[in-house]
Parts: C-alpha cells; sequence; structure tokens
C-alpha cells in the first residue's frame, strides 16, 4: 500500500497569520477567511470565525473574546487555533461533503519541530485524516508556477501576515532560506504607532491595514496620495477626522520595508553561485499580500539590481501550492517536511 493515495476529498489550507485559504482537490480555493476566532469565555464554545470575527475585535463585551491565534507565523493560542480549524475543517466538510480528509498545510519555514508538532495535533485534533506540512516559500514557489523540480536556482520572497520568507529554491529542496518575523502585521503597527506618535490619534489595526492597502508604499508615487481616516484624538478623547498622505505612510513604514529588502540581500550573498546565475537571468518573484505594496517590486529591483516580478494573484500562491502539491503528490512528496522527517 502507497502512503500517499490521496482521493477526491482532499484540502490544502495556508494557515496564514492574517488570513486562512483552503482549496479542494478538484474544485479549487473554497475558503478564504480572516484568522481570527471569538469565543465564548464560559463555555469554551465558537461565537463566530472569519470576517464575523475580525470585525469583533476590540468591540466584545466582557464574556467574549475575539482572537488572532497565529502569530509571527506560528500558532499562539493552541486551543483557539484548534477551534478555528475545526470549524473551518467542518465548514468545508458541511459543503462540499468532505469526511475525513487527507490535509496539506503551508507553514512557515522557520518553524521549530515543536511548532511543527502542534501544528499536526490541530489539524488532525480538527477532524483531518492525515497532516502534511509544507514550507509556505516552497508552496509559494509551486504556486506561482516556478519550476521547482528543475536543477535551475529559484528565488520566492513570500510576504505573508506576520512573516517574510525568502528562499533559493532547486531540484525540489530549499536550497537558502531566512525567515523574517516582520511583515504585514508589522507594518500595520508601524502605521498604528506613527500616526499615535506624529498626529496624536489612536487609530486601530483594521484602520491601519486600510491604509496600508491604499496608499503604502516603499518609494514614493508618482503623486502624493492622500487619504481620509478616523480615529481617536488622544488629547481629548473624542473621534476625530485627519487626512494622511502616502508620503507620511512610506515614512511610518520605511524601517520594516528596510528589514524586508536586506533579508532578501542576505539570502542572495549566502547563494552559491551557480544558482546565482540562475537567478540574475529570472529574477526574484514576490507573493504574500506584502508582494502588493507599491513600488516595493521597483525599491527591490534597485537594491539588488536585478528584475522583479510580483506573482499573479499573489495572496493565493501558497494555497494554490498546497493545491498542486495535493494533484501531484508522488512527484512531489519530496517537499513535504514531514516525509523527511519520517526518513
Amino acid at each position: 500500500m502507497k502512503l500517499f493515495t490521496f482521493g477526491s476529498k482532499d484540502i490544502g489550507i495556508d494557515l496564514g497569520t492574517a488570513n486562512i485559504l483552503v482549496t479542494l482537490k478538484g474544485k479549487g480555493i473554497v475558503l478564504k477567511e480572516p484568522s481570527v476566532v471569538a469565543i465564548d469565555r464560559r463555555t469554551g464554545a465558537i461565537k463566530a470565525t472569519g470576517g464575523e470575527a475580525k470585525d469583533m475585535l476590540g468591540r466584545t463585551p466582557e464574556q467574549i473574546k475575539a482572537v488572532r491565534p497565529l502569530k509571527d507565523g506560528v500558532i499562539a493560542d493552541f486551543t483557539a487555533t484548534q477551534l478555528m480549524l475545526k470549524n473551518i475543517i467542518e465548514k468545508v466538510g458541511r459543503r462540499y461533503n468532505v469526511g475525513r480528509p487527507r490535509v496539506v498545510v503551508g507553514v512557515p519555514s522557520g518553524i521549530t519541530e515543536v511548532e511543527e508538532r502542534a501544528v499536526e495535533e490541530s489539524v488532525i485534533q480538527a477532524g483531518a485524516k492525515e497532516v502534511y506540512l509544507i514550507e509556505e516559500p516552497m508552496a509559494a514557489a509551486i504556486g506561482a508556477s516556478l519550476e521547482v523540480g528543475e536543477p535551475t536556482g529559484n528565488i520566492i520572497v513570500d510576504i505573508g501576515g506576520g512573516t517574510t520568507e525568502v528562499a533559493v529554491i532547486s531540484l525540489g529542496g530549499v536550497v537558502v532560506s531566512h525567515s523574517l518575523r516582520v511583515a504585514g502585521d508589522e507594518l500595520d503597527e508601524d502605521i498604528v504607532n506613527y500616526i499615535k506618535r506624529e498626529m496624536n490619534l489612536a487609530i486601530g489595526e483594521t484602520t491601519a491595514e486600510q491604509i496600508k492597502m491604499k496608499i503604502g508604499c516603499a518609494m514614493p508615487l508618482m503623486t502624493d496620495t492622500p487619504m481620509e481616516i478616523r480615529g481617536r484624538d488622544l488629547t481629548n478623547g473624542l473621534p476625530k477626522n485627519i487626512t494622511v498622505t502616502s508620503t507620511q505612510i512610506q515614512e511610518a513604514i520605511q524601517e520594516s520595508i528596510g528589514k524586508i529588502v536586506e533579508i532578501v540581500k542576505v539570502t542572495l550573498e549566502k547563494t552559491p553561485p551557480e544558482l546565482a546565475s540562475d537567478i540574475m537571468e529570472k529574477g526574484i518573484v514576490l507573493a504574500g499580500g506584502g508582494a502588493l505594496i507599491q513600488n516595493l517590486d521597483k525599491l527591490l529591483s534597485l537594491e539588488t539590481g536585478m528584475p522583479v516580478y510580483i506573482a499573479e494573484q499573489p495572496l493565493d500562491c501558497v494555497v494554490r501550492g498546497t493545491g498542486k502539491t495535493l494533484e501531484d503528490l508522488e512527484r512531489l512528496k519530496a517537499v513535504l517536511i514531514n516525509n523527511r522527517r519520517r526518513k
């Protein structure tokens, strides 16, 4: 009997810090929602998950806690993660008549063995039959249609919610990789702190994320773009509207963007010369939500002297990669973390 005999009820999960995405073999992406869960403190029951739970962040009564159970790409709240995964697997199961699925989960490349086992246990307890883990940059590279099995070098930069993963991939393996716990969430925090410090205004994570998505940039835009926001005036505690500009937001996030650029350069410096020449020719591929920060591709190209491309649908690269892995498991089983660990 083969170990990898996946049927039509297999699912791939991108267990992201900001969003959780699920793909079902033969159906494509079937679920996409924020990685947030609202739990009743008294009963431990789930009140809401995803978008509904995210809307509750900072607004819940005392008996309900709304939490983001993943931090920096790994499980920070084991119980909440387990409840969220169980709810999501059940939701997909009901909608698409999936029993006990076999699951491939994308996890950060910097994950420890203890954290790997925590993810495995969470997914098994959430109702999965078997669990296989794949490093997020490898999944992102597969999802971005890079030829990961070829004897040539590819570099992927996956900027998610909690982590930035940079990996050089060749012959179905990660040759050099770095994981940086600076990504989308850190940029949101930079914006919150900047507006508090420079404008004496308190804003929430959701507002900061909207600002980042609309006018966030790594280099100046052609025209300085304004955006009106609302927050709480720290002087008198009353609601107040102000206008921020893309130049101000660039200033707010420039330190964190600098760290992301630096980790890409460090990875390139440690790349074997033969693979470096391939990368010079093919360029750097950006994936994850952070790939959509305006002018980040231009800044990286300027700093590295290499062409930089944004993957098609960068937000979905990891989950699409888990789906493609499911479809071609026999050929791609070498990329699975726990398959390597079992040898």
